[in-house]
Order: structure tokens, then sequence, then C-alpha cells
């Protein structure tokens, strides 16, 4: 099981829990993963997010590989200029 962090706005679409265990092994299926047990964050999810996976935040890759004991924060994607 892979451990999410959640940031602070996503918490109270889901009771106000900060971390959620899903089953995955990529940055893609631990996306998909939370919306299947949470489908609440499916809009956020699609408006855009951030993940940080062990310190290095990986904006689009959804191939790039998670560890069972890997730290993964999911983030809110900073736009602009």
């Amino acid at each position: 099981m892979v451990e999410v962090h959640l940031w602070s706005g996503l918490r109270s679409l889901i009771g106000g829990r900060e971390t959620v265990e899903v089953e995955a092994t990529t940055v893609g299926e631990v996306l998909q993963a939370l919306v299947r047990v949470h489908p609440q964050l499916q809009e956020p999810i699609d408006a855009g997010v951030s993940v940080a996976v062990d310190g290095r935040v990986i904006a689009s890759d959804l191939t790039a590989p998670v560890g069972p004991d890997s730290e993964v924060y999911l983030m809110q994607r900073l736009r602009g200029g």
C-alpha cells in the first residue's frame, strides 16, 4: 500500500483525513486509485495536480514508479509565468 498525503484543500472532501492509502505502482495508478476510493477527488484531479514522489515533483509522467515505502504527496498544480 502507498500512503498519499493530501493538500489541505482536498482534506475537506474526504472527511478531514490528511492521508489515504491506495494500492499502486505508478503515479497514474495512484491517481486512479484515489478516485476509485474517493470519487469526489475526480474534479480536483482533473483540474490539474502534481505528485511528489520521494521529493521529486512529477507533473505529468503517469508511468513514474511508486513503491510501497515511497513518500507521496498530492499537490495542487501551480500555474503562471
